[in-house]
């Protein structure tokens, strides 16, 4: 077992129920941290609660269900947070979608899912956790990816709001820390073999193949606990000095 480093933290994981979400959760609760697992829909609830009961700190660990999508699903999931443990120690902005589309294809229920999840969502939920953070020492971070800076085909508003998120980063570890005493950091995944990339079947594996093969440290695609490691250490209280970092998880694929 790891160190237990972030013993009697308190930790929320947007978007944990499932991928690289739950990875995270599993490798904040191995360094001791209690964690709020965060699922959009009441349909999900069973699988957020059996992340739980996965979690190393399971019995201080719960879910709590709030749509990051909507305008009053960032308030709802801090504030569920700070009744049950009055305080938030780490926020991890990790839920998102994508649309994989060529441009003219695109739409404005494309526009209002991502932007309104994936760019919004995150600003209110940094907004609503600032006054529950600790005075020293609390962590904010915002999961990109390498789409925001490589600019892949097809993913033209994808890409757009993960480098809002970008931006945000780059702002707010100037902003925040000298009056929220925290630290803004953010990691940008490659290509990740989570079960939704599992369930595009074998011909998306098949295009996937030569991406792969340009993955410097291997030609496959991340592990979902290999991403959290990396979360996990901008977690760490002696992560102290680092702010501001885009650390890039894609064994080499995309070189900032």
């Amino acid at each position: 077992m790891p160190d237990q480093t972030l013993a009697d933290k308190v930790a929320i994981v947007t978007g944990s129920n499932t991928g690289i979400g739950a990875a995270i959760a599993t490798e904040l609760a191995s360094r001791g941290a209690s964690v709020v697992v965060n699922y959009p829909f009441p349909s999900l609830a069973e699988g957020a609660n059996s992340v739980v009961s996965s979690l190393a700190t399971s019995a201080t660990s719960i879910a709590i269900e709030a749509d990051l999508g909507t305008k009053e699903g960032p308030a709802k999931l801090i504030d569920g947070t700070v009744v049950k443990y009055g305080r938030v120690d780490i926020l991890v902005n990790n839920a998102g979608l994508a649309v994989n589309k060529p441009l003219p294809q695109q739409n404005m229920d494309d526009w209002d899912k991502l932007v309104n999840l994936n760019s919004r969502g995150v600003f209110l939920c940094v907004q609503a956790v600032l006054p529950h953070l600790p005075k020293q020492g609390g962590r904010i971070v915002n999961i990109v990816s390498i789409s925001a800076r490589a600019a892949p085909p097809l993913q033209t508003i994808y890409a757009g709001t993960k480098g809002m998120v970008d931006s945000f980063t780059r702002v707010w570890a100037k902003e925040l820390p000298p009056e929220y005493g925290c630290t803004v950091n953010s990691l940008s995944p490659g290509p990740t073999m989570t079960d939704g990339f599992a369930a595009a079947g074998e011909a998306f594996m098949v295009a996937m193949k030569p991406v792969m093969d340009q993955t410097p440290v291997g030609q496959r695609m991340a592990k979902p606990e290999e991403i959290a490691f990396g979360v996990g250490f901008l977690c760490e209280p002696r992560a102290s000095w680092i702010n501001g970092l885009h650390l890039v998880a894609s064994g080499g694929l995309f070189i900032d």
